[in-house]
Formats: structure tokens, C-alpha cells, sequence
């Protein structure tokens, strides 16, 4: 499945989304921080319902993993209020510093477990492996075979994540990864995504300064604070 585009694979979707042929789907998405969600939830509004999953166990310090799970929910309480904003007070879209309409409705988010030790155990042999490597391909399993599980769970249609916005992530390996755990969960799909294509990475900087969003400069374990 090397070089698909999967923005364009995510289009075919939002396109069948968009003129009616399916009802407005439910998307679960795994978060991995507010500055990476900030763009993909502006995006996938606009067609889904969005529950947040926020699942990561690759977070070393709880400190860290909190701060950032705050931060979470202050950036999808601004976009609710958004939304709210709209509805009860008539606002025009561009009121609302982003696309709202009569369809966008209110972002829930399910909180995961922290558990850093299955992180580390799954990792083990691996410790030494650079950014995008190995050890973060077993990464990108864990927290998105998690967001499938609970996805069936809640009966939610479509998985995503919001890892594939960072430039240092690998998007061929996520979304492939994507595809073949969601082989074996019935009725709940991997949501194709490239969430950095057409300048989203840029779009979640400018998003992050409006909101004064705390930008980490590392993934989160203590390898890649440590490169």
C-alpha cells in the first residue's frame, strides 16, 4: 500500500458524505495532543460526528500526560461553545472563527486508561530505534488497536487518528496499520488520512496560536525527548 495518497482516499469518503448518499457517520478519533487535534477536528467536523479518544501510554511522565490531556479538553470546550454560540444566538458561520453549521455538532471525548507500562513492555528490544522506526510502528499500533476496540464497544462506524498530521510521523505506516486492524473489527473502518496534506500541519500551528494551545517538542516517551 506504499505511496497512496490517502487525503485523496479520505475525499472519496467525505465526498459520499457530503452529497447525501450516507447519513452523517460517527468518527472516533485518537488524539494524541490539542495542537494535533486543533486541525483534524476543524476538518472531520464538517462531515462527522467526532467522539475524542484520547490514549497515550507512550506519555512517560503522568505530569506531562495530564497537561496535555487538559489541554485536550479545553480546545474541544472551545469548539463546542463554537457551536453552541451559533446555534443560540444565530451567528453566521464566520462568527465562529471556523465552519459550523446547522449539521456540526458537539465533540464528546473518552478518556483512556493511563498505563505507561504497556508502552514500555511492548517496546523492549526496541529502545534504540530513531523516530519513525520500529519501535514507533509498534506505538502506532497499540493506541490505534485500542481506539478500534473501543470503537466497537460505543458502535461507533469509522477509527481515525490525529497522528498522520505530524511531519514526523509515518502516514503510509499508520494508515496501513489502520487498514489491517480494521480487517478484523466488523462493522467499525479505518478512516483513511493524511491530516498534513493541503498545509494542515500549518493550519494546526495557526490554530494553536489562536487558542494558546501548549505545543510540546517531543512525541511524549522519553526516546524521542530524549533525541
Amino acid at each position: 500500500m506504499n505511496n497512496v495518497n490517502y487525503q485523496k482516499e479520505l475525499d472519496k469518503i467525505t465526498a459520499v458524505i457530503e452529497e447525501g448518499r450516507i447519513n452523517r457517520p460517527k468518527v472516533l478519533l485518537h488524539a494524541c495532543c490539542a495542537p494535533c487535534s486543533s486541525y483534524c477536528m476543524e476538518y472531520l467536523r464538517e462531515f462527522f460526528d467526532i467522539t475524542v479518544f484520547y490514549f497515550n501510554p507512550n506519555i512517560t511522565s503522568e505530569a506531562e500526560y495530564t497537561k496535555r490531556l487538559d489541554e485536550e479538553i479545553r480546545l474541544i470546550g472551545i469548539y463546542n461553545d463554537q457551536v453552541t454560540r451559533y446555534r443560540e444566538a444565530g451567528l453566521q458561520p464566520d462568527a465562529c472563527d471556523m465552519k459550523v453549521t446547522d449539521n456540526t455538532g458537539l465533540i464528546k471525548i473518552i478518556r483512556g486508561d493511563y498505563i505507561p507500562g504497556q508502552f514500555s513492555e511492548r517496546v523492549k528490544g526496541y529502545e534504540d530505534c530513531p523516530e519513525r522506526g520500529a519501535r514507533c510502528h509498534i506505538c502506532y499500533e497499540l493506541r490505534i488497536a485500542e481506539t478500534f476496540k473501543i470503537a466497537r464497544e460505543a458502535g461507533i462506524e469509522y477509527v481515525a487518528t490525529t497522528l498522520t498530521l505530524s511531519p514526523l510521523k509515518d502516514a503510509q505506516k499508520i494508515n496501513e496499520i489502520g487498514y489491517r486492524l480494521g480487517e478484523g473489527s466488523g462493522d467499525v473502518k479505518w478512516l483513511p488520512s493524511d491530516f498534513k496534506k493541503r498545509e494542515g500541519y500549518k493550519r494546526s500551528i495557526e490554530l494553536s496560536a489562536e487558542f494558546g494551545l501548549y505545543r510540546q517538542n517531543y512525541c511524549g516517551c522519553v526516546y524521542s525527548k530524549r533525541e
